[in-house]
């Protein structure tokens, strides 16, 4: 078991200025799963293999239970990782690929074949450890990969995107089982991915990166229902959380026909450095559709607004309503979740409301979230 800790670490690329990974300081407890997610660019998979030994760390450090191994090489650090492309080996077998790095250590044949047989067992694979990658199918040669690297016992698993070119289907199917495998298991673990849902459902605590920095690291849902920043506001949650900049006024936030009510606290922290405007965002699930048809219902009408439908995507338990607002004298989108079983039909309009309390705060130039 392993504790990872990076300490200012960066990686500066020959020929570029600006650092892919910017000073990034993270603690990861022993038998944790982080999840490092953001979109393509931010350094998420840099600062995996930065930890794997596969890139240099230009400044700071990255230690494995206190031990600096900035400089060691890949070998020396008691890490296994698993590829986005599993990276077998086509002419060698299932059993074969997996006891590949014992065999390079000179481990005993029986203690290979016993780790072997164990992981297989786990992983559901004893049916196919004669077999060669090329008659597996793309679910078998993932599981494949994770015993490779299971039977090396490592102190640390890395995971660069594993599910990424599986299907739909059998990336929810697989989640759960590296899910339920780490938590068997106790490995501390580093998982990359870009896709939120993946980090939200599998990961103790998701590290957000945007541009090479740290935005905030915490639990699944504490990101949720705390975001620290509207980055993290809309990039965590699918669908995204509505964020619009709208004007300040007194006693809160113009949005549409309405004023969203904010605190004297709110209000004056949102206009630090003069600004005029604040930013307002508020989940799917957190509107109410308050009317329905031509003719809105004035009393509820008057605490929401308008917006026109013009995409219903029924998801049988759930809908989502893709709605035009006028805000501002801009037309801007609206998502809202609602029961599935009769949700407004496109073409409608219909008047929401945000729930009370369930509004997000940012300052509109910095970002930074204003609590209530």
């Amino acid at each position: 078991m392993a504790t990872v800790t990076y300490e200012g670490a960066s990686r500066i690329y020959p020929g570029t200025t600006t650092p892919a990974v910017n000073k990034l300081n993270l603690e990861i407890g022993d038998g944790e799963f982080l999840v490092l997610v953001g979109p393509s660019g931010c350094g998420k998979s840099t600062s995996l293999r930065m930890l794997a030994g596969l890139e240099d760390v230009d400044e700071g450090a990255i230690k494995i239970n206190d031990r600096d191994v900035s400089n060691l090489p890949p070998k020396a650090r008691d890490i296994a990782m698993v590829f986005q492309n599993y990276a077998l080996y086509p002419h060698m077998t299932v059993f074969d690929n997996m006891g590949f790095a014992l065999k390079l250590k000179k481990t005993p044949k029986a203690e290979i074949k016993k780790r072997v047989a164990d992981a297989a067992k786990m992983l559901d694979l004893e049916a196919y450890l004669d077999r060669k990658p090329k008659a597996l199918s793309g679910g078998q040669r993932q599981r494949v990969a994770m015993g490779r690297a299971i039977v090396r016992e490592p102190q640390v698993f890395l995971m660069d995107e594993p599910l990424s070119n599986l299907d739909a289907k059998l990336r929810v199917q697989t989640r759960s089982q590296i899910a339920s495998l780490q938590a068997r298991l106790g490995t501390t673990t580093v998982y990359v991915t870009h896709d939120q849902v993946e980090a939200m459902t599998m990961g103790h605590r998701v590290a957000v990166l945007k541009d090479g920095f740290l935005q905030q690291v915490d639990t699944p849902r504490a990101l949720y229902d705390k975001p620290i920043n509207a980055f993290v506001a809309g990039f965590i949650g699918s669908p995204a959380m509505n964020l619009k900049t709208v004007p300040l006024v007194d006693g809160g936030a113009q949005l549409g026909g309405i004023v969203v009510p904010l605190t004297r606290e709110q209000v004056a922290a949102a206009g630090e450095g003069g600004a005029k405007t604040v930013t307002i965002g508020f989940r799917p699930e957190d509107l109410d559709i308050a009317g329905n048809g031509k003719s809105l219902d004035k009393e509820k009408d008057d605490a929401g607004f308008a917006i026109n439908v013009e995409l219903v995507e029924e998801l049988g338990s759930d809908a989502y309503v893709y709605g035009i607002a006028e805000i501002g004298g801009d037309q801007e989108r609206i998502v809202v979740r609602t029961e599935g079983r009769t949700p407004p039909q496109m073409g409608d309009r219909v008047s929401i409301a945000i729930k009370k309390g369930h509004e997000h705060v940012f300052h509109a130039e910095t970002g930074e979230r204003i609590e209530v």
